[in-house]
């Protein structure tokens, strides 16, 4: 069994067609999904999908970095609104992207900061993205961590020293998607390095397919590929890919436990 650790399946990407991609996904053997939000504006959308697939489809609530502007206070009253009431099983994704832009970098250090603070305080995972800012990620981290911070790199693409250092935080895992597939990314020497324990599979559907689907719309079901190259890369069967992952998913996400509520 696989969990897509990271998907956003709510997007309009999949109005058309969202029974067959979950078909095609179940099929597959991943059996569940975790919906990191994106902002206020895909919230709706975000728990339709949930009621729809109660038994697969797991929500999370985050202000992505790249939704973060002048009107970032009143996404984040939103983000800790919701996610007080409980049934959400991280905060996420949040993060630094300084991929596009870097106007808002100090809003979006003030977010993630905020973010994971309201993630230790309701004992949640937190998903971070981290697009051309693990130094200013790292930052940010440092200076609020302690033993109630853990959570997932999403899509991981840095270096051997960078894994190391998600590592000695001893509380963080590592996503890997599409771009573990890509060949001149590098990421498959990088991870050669890196321990299966420290790792998550996820797709961030409907971004970064995997080969051989490269360039088209991702979906769960790609996940497979990407279990196929960490297998290759790990030199282990894909078997052992799906229970080790599977577990570290289950650790982060408290899979199994119950579902933190505030009724306040």
């Amino acid at each position: 069994m696989f969990v897509d650790t990271h998907t956003h399946l709510f997007l309009e990407q999949f109005t058309e067609d969202i029974d067959a991609v979950m078909s095609r996904a179940v099929s597959s053997d991943i059996q569940r999904f975790y919906l990191p939000n994106i902002d206020r504006s895909t919230f709706e959308q975000m728990m339709a999908l949930v009621k729809k697939y109660p038994d697969h489809c797991l929500p999370l609530i985050g202000l992505h970095p790249c939704s973060v502007s002048e009107e970032f206070e009143a996404e984040l009253d939103f983000v800790e609104e919701k996610a007080r009431t409980g049934g959400f099983f991280g905060i996420g994704e949040v993060g630094i992207d300084l991929y596009w832009d870097e106007t808002f970098l100090k809003q979006q250090q003030i977010a993630l900061a905020r973010q994971i603070e309201l993630a230790k305080e309701l004992a949640l995972p937190i998903i971070i993205h981290c697009r051309d800012s693990f130094d200013e990620i790292f930052e940010v981290v440092d200076g609020l961590n302690d033993e109630r911070l853990f959570g997932i790199f999403h899509c991981f693409t840095g270096d051997l020293a960078q894994a190391n250092r998600i590592i000695e935080y001893d509380g963080f895992k590592m996503g890997m998607g599409g771009v573990l597939t890509f060949k001149n990314s590098g990421l498959d020497k990088t991870i050669a390095g890196v321990a299966l324990e420290h790792l998550v599979l996820e797709t961030d559907s409907p971004y970064l397919a995997p080969v051989p689907n490269r360039g088209k719309r991702n979906e769960s079901s790609y996940l497979v590929e990407v279990a196929k190259k960490l297998a290759e890369i790990k030199g282990v069967s894909i078997e052992e890919v799906a229970e080790i992952t599977t577990k570290n998913a289950n650790e982060v996400f408290k899979f199994g436990s119950a579902l933190p509520h505030n009724e306040n």
